[in-house]
């Protein structure tokens, strides 16, 4: 069942099995009200399960720093915009995934982690990545990371 993302009265519906699933919630409101703002685009998820070409695509881009996470993923997105491919997994400890895939050759292509508020720092990512804290009323405080993708997909 796909969700359209509210970010004037956030919902927690597909993450209430999440530890942090408010923060989570506010999160992928955070990034809803990102993508309305700035394309008019309205980011619309679905559960994990109903979208494993997705979930495969980014686990792929994950490999190239020998990524995998043993985390279940609740939800996935999956869109184009702006002449970039964008996806998103939400997984239940609080962490969120999103590839940043222009399809232009020699574009940006980058993936991104945030870090829910209240969650630990998971260990895949100690020693390897610094988070940058940012303020967010929908989400509290929200820690991010980024690489840079080398390879092509």
């Amino acid at each position: 069942m796909t969700y359209k993302v509210e970010f004037k009265e956030v919902s927690t519906v597909g993450l209430e099995t999440s530890p942090v699933a408010d923060a989570l919630a506010g999160l992928r409101a955070n990034e809803a009200r990102y993508y309305w703002n700035k394309y008019k685009h309205e980011f619309v998820t679905v559960p994990a399960s109903d979208d494993p070409e997705t979930l495969a695509w980014i686990e792929k881009i994950l490999a190239e720093r020998d990524m995998k996470f043993p985390y279940k993923p609740l939800e996935l997105s999956s869109f184009e915009v702006d002449g970039i491919k964008m996806a998103y997994v939400f997984y239940e400890n609080g962490l969120a995934v999103n590839v940043m895939y222009t399809l232009e050759e020699n574009g940006k292509r980058a993936v991104g982690f945030k870090l829910s508020d209240g969650m630990e720092i998971p260990p895949e990512f100690e020693g390897k990545f610094k988070f940058a804290r940012q303020k967010s009323k929908l989400a509290g405080t929200i820690r991010g990371s980024f690489f840079v993708i080398k390879g092509k997909y």
